[in-house]
């Protein structure tokens, strides 16, 4: 194959991966409903993963303090290797499942959290024991994989199953499947935050001013819900430490 081609048989393998999500909706919501019921009690949203998954887990919860303000410790990775493995292949850790349960243990797991699960597989003996412990416990849990009828689904509370079919390049689940999973964790994490109020109307009203392409957007999110200039919205936010909802509340738009 050219590279046309190559680019052409993989677009047309993708439409796998949106059909799998789509066909996986029930669960994907149940999964946001329970993951925000965490958050609103103090708890945390835990992912848990190796390699791929692992990595598309570290990318989601990475993404949360800053899109939706809060603390770091609310979504919480516990990935195979350890946090070096969010950057570079520790492949053979995902086999150990004692590393997992040591881990939950150091992070204090306990009923108010959620843990969610993803192996593309469903048997990553790393993965699967975790949601076995974390059940134990008696904390809710959800198995993400894209095989039917696994282990990762079946000791779950709760499986979703993505049907995403072969890969292009056989076992290579960076692509279809872990396109999938990330598609999963960004429902069930904007859905989880939007349940808290974490946004008005389609806006990220808790967004963290850290720099000027933010505080940018800062300003024009409270242009367009308040009707203000940008030049008002910037004056008002700088006053009001960057808060977005404090300057709402300034200029006479409370958020609830």
């Amino acid at each position: 194959m050219d590279a046309g081609e190559i680019v052409r048989l993989m677009n047309e393998e993708e439409r796998a991966t949106l059909h799998a999500v789509e066909s996986a909706e029930g669960a994907i919501a149940q999964t946001a409903e329970r993951a925000a019921a965490a958050f609103r009690r103090g708890g945390r949203v835990v992912y848990v993963g190796a390699g791929t998954s692992g990595r598309i887990a570290t990318m989601d919860a990475a993404e949360m303090p800053p899109t939706f303000g809060v603390e770091p410790g609310s979504f919480v990775v516990v990935i195979a290797g350890g946090s070096d493995a969010g950057v570079k292949a520790v492949e053979d850790a995902e086999d150990d499942p004692g590393t997992s349960v040591e881990a939950l243990n150091a992070l204090g797991l306990n009923r108010d959290d959620v843990l969610i699960g993803l192996a593309a597989s469903g048997t990553t003996p790393f993965v699967v024991a975790a949601v076995r412990h974390a059940r134990q416990k008696g904390v809710w849990t959800c198995g993400i994989a894209n095989n039917a009828r696994t282990p990762l689904l079946e000791e779950a509370d709760l499986g979703v199953f993505l049907d995403t079919g072969p890969e292009v390049l056989t076992g290579s689940t960076r692509l279809k499947a872990g396109t999938a999973q990330k598609l999963v964790l960004n429902r069930i994490s904007t859905a989880a935050m939007v349940l808290n109020g974490k946004v008005v109307e389609n806006l990220m009203v808790d967004v963290k001013a850290k720099n000027d392409k933010l505080r940018t957007r800062c300003a024009r999110i409270v242009g367009d819900l308040t009707g203000a200039s940008v030049a008002e919205a910037r004056e008002t936010l700088e006053e009001n430490g960057w808060s977005i909802r404090a300057a709402l509340e300034r200029l006479n738009r409370p958020t609830y």
